[in-house]
């Protein structure tokens, strides 16, 4: 008998009938003798809606009454889907992220979950229960709810596996594992049998939407495998876990996929002075205001002076035009520009370490194309370009074909 952790996100319990097809999903794995943990986000598009009232009733709504909204849409699907197991005869019971031990900081939106405590879960359990926990939130230490940002239910379904000492987790969602690249992009694209958490923190953090950043980061933190799988078939999965625990590992395949990611805008701050605490006031200002900067890159200086650019998400976009035009004033710099229409194309794996020439191979297959490279980074395991938008999909095609991905 295992202990299993499954996530099911909103898509899949987006109406009745697909609420039954995960009860029916559940249900199996108790039948087989485990004891179940299920964690559900809200149906469909609840909190897009939840998000579009209050902002209809307060344009400036506060942190801390979103987030007491926000929470209510995984109370509602940890409810359904319980009462909907009980109809089917298994014993089942929900509890809010409170309930069952979520413990954050005191951050409203973006909370991190600082600790589990399973005791209740525990009890539960040994009643014979199926346990549905509602995702994306937990309480800080005194008693307030906070949400844990987008995604945040599949960091919540990886905190508690770990909390419970559970055997794997399991992430359902609307594919049915991780893949060389997106198949909605790149039709030739392969599913993966294994992927490594850095590999996998790399593509999640990239733009392959399969897997919140987080939950990786917290996966490989505390080694608890993850398995991605669709929450629509019967179909194997991808098993996300350390490297060393894999049962076949390709080491001659160099790149083990190709990211992609349109929802990013580029930040460029023109004519700053290039003395020292610049950057540091720049960036902490934006660190305040929660904005999240992944690439950076800083012009050679001429006459005193410099370019950064950065890059970010494009959520953050009006919330940067007003806190640049403040900064840019504060250290002396002569404008910004915010261009959102770029994308970022990446290629990840393991073999890159030990296999020089990756990069200008890529390099190579964007200039065939005539396009041009606006921001480069690279980790021992990734290389990304930031491009214009229009073709980028077409680069992520020829990557992969270039780096024998295709299927």
């Amino acid at each position: 008998m295992a202990l299993i952790v499954q996530k099911f996100g909103g898509s899949s319990v987006a109406n009745p009938e697909r609420m039954r097809r995960v009860a029916t999903r559940v249900g199996k794995t108790a039948d087989r003798g485990n004891q179940v943990v299920v964690v559900v986000s809200a149906m469909g598009d609840t909190t897009d809606n939840l998000i579009t009232l209050a902002k209809e009733l307060n344009p400036n709504p506060s942190e801390r009454e979103m987030d007491m909204l926000m929470a209510t849409g995984e109370q509602q699907s940890i409810a359904l889907l319980a009462l909907t197991l009980q109809n089917m005869g298994y014993k089942a019971i929900s509890l809010t992220g409170a309930q069952a031990g979520v413990n954050t900081d005191f951050s409203y939106s973006k909370a991190k979950i600082l600790s589990i405590e399973p005791a209740r879960m525990e009890q539960e359990l040994a009643k014979g229960n199926i346990i549905i926990v509602a995702g994306f939130q937990g309480v800080d230490e005194k008693g307030e709810i906070h949400t844990l940002g987008r995604g945040g239910s599949d960091t919540s379904a990886v905190a508690l596996a770990i909390g419970l000492n559970a055997d794997f987790c399991e992430i359902y969602t609307d594919v049915d594992g991780v893949y060389t690249a997106d198949p909605r992009i790149v039709p030739r694209a392969r599913k993966m049998k294994d992927i490594s958490f850095d590999e996998m923190l790399e593509m999640a953090s990239l733009g392959a939407g399969v897997l919140q950043p987080r939950s990786v980061e917290v996966g490989k933190t505390f080694g608890m495998p993850i398995c991605v799988r669709s929450s629509f078939n019967e179909n194997e999965g991808t098993m996300v876990r350390e490297a060393k625990n894999m049962k076949q590992i390709e080491c001659d395949i160099v790149v083990s996929g190709v990211a992609y990611d349109d929802d990013v805008v580029k930040v460029t701050v023109y004519n700053v002075n290039n003395k020292p605490g610049i950057a540091s006031k720049l960036f902490t200002a934006l660190s305040d205001a929660k904005v999240n900067v992944d690439m950076i890159i800083q012009s050679g200086e001429r006459e005193g002076h410099n370019d950064i650019s950065f890059t970010t998400g494009m959520e953050d976009t009006k919330k940067l035009e007003e806190l640049l035009t403040k900064i840019t004033s504060e250290i002396g710099a002569e404008g910004f520009d915010i261009d959102d229409n770029v994308a970022k194309v990446s290629i990840v794996g393991a073999g890159m370490i030990t296999n020089p020439g990756v990069a200008a191979k890529m390099f190579t297959v964007l200039y065939d194309l005539g396009v041009n490279i606006q921001m480069i980074t690279t980790s021992e395991i990734k290389v990304s370009c930031i491009i214009a938008k229009p073709g980028s999909k077409d680069v992520v095609i020829a990557l992969h074909s270039a780096f024998g991905l295709d299927a």
